[in-house]
């Protein structure tokens, strides 16, 4: 766990939440994306919340409609109105949440200068990066829920998963920065071998 301590540390980003034209929700597994964009929308912060996402092998069970469809249904349970949410459901892939939400915007003329990126916590620094690298003109703070590691492992009830997806997402930090779908990202050496002691430990069903 102080391995997987480090990992998570090193994917929170901690920007300050300021205003923006729009919200981008990250589909995942974890519905306190669309809780944690509701939340903000109510607090002002943005008037339209683009939810984007359709399955994943990781996400088909838990929502079989597909991840921005259950998104935006959770928002409007909390409050969100329909006019203040779009969905996108073609996206597999974060660089997809974002060519796709773009198409979206560009087609109903709607051309945001700023964005909320909305995504599970430990998704957010290759959230950032990716869309620096897909969308460079548009100006992105990021933002998900504050919990501890402790505490997402609760909320999710699988820490098993929970490590396994962490591993994953470290990983793809370097990967997908080479094969280039995201910016490249400074990763320390103590972040370096806390992921090789967590993959020797067998934390890589999620690796690419």
């Amino acid at each position: 766990m102080e391995d997987a301590q480090v990992l998570w540390d090193y994917h929170q980003l901690h920007h300050e939440p300021r205003d923006t034209d729009i919200a981008i929700g990250l589909g995942s597994h974890d519905i306190g994306v669309a809780e944690h964009a509701a939340e903000l929308w109510h607090e002002g912060r943005f008037p339209l919340i683009v939810f984007s996402g359709a399955n994943a092998p990781t996400t088909v069970g838990v929502f079989p409609r597909g991840e921005a469809v259950h998104y935006t249904a959770r928002a409007r349970e909390l409050g969100v109105p329909d006019d203040a949410i779009l969905t996108e459901t073609r996206a597999t892939n974060t660089g997809e949440n974002f060519t796709f939400t773009r198409e979206l915007l560009d087609r109903l003329e709607v051309r945001p200068a700023s964005a909320t990126i909305i995504s599970r916590p430990y998704q957010q620094r290759r959230a950032i990066a990716t869309s620096r690298k897909v969308w460079p003109s548009l100006d992105v703070v990021g933002s998900a829920r504050a919990q501890s590691l402790e505490e997402y492992i609760s909320s999710v009830g699988d820490e098993e998963r929970v490590l396994n997806m962490l591993v994953g997402d470290t990983q793809r930090i370097w990967v997908y920065a080479e094969a280039g779908f995201a910016e490249r990202q400074h990763v320390s050496q103590s972040v370096l071998e806390a992921y090789r002691r967590l993959v020797d430990r067998g934390y890589k069903s999620r690796l690419v």
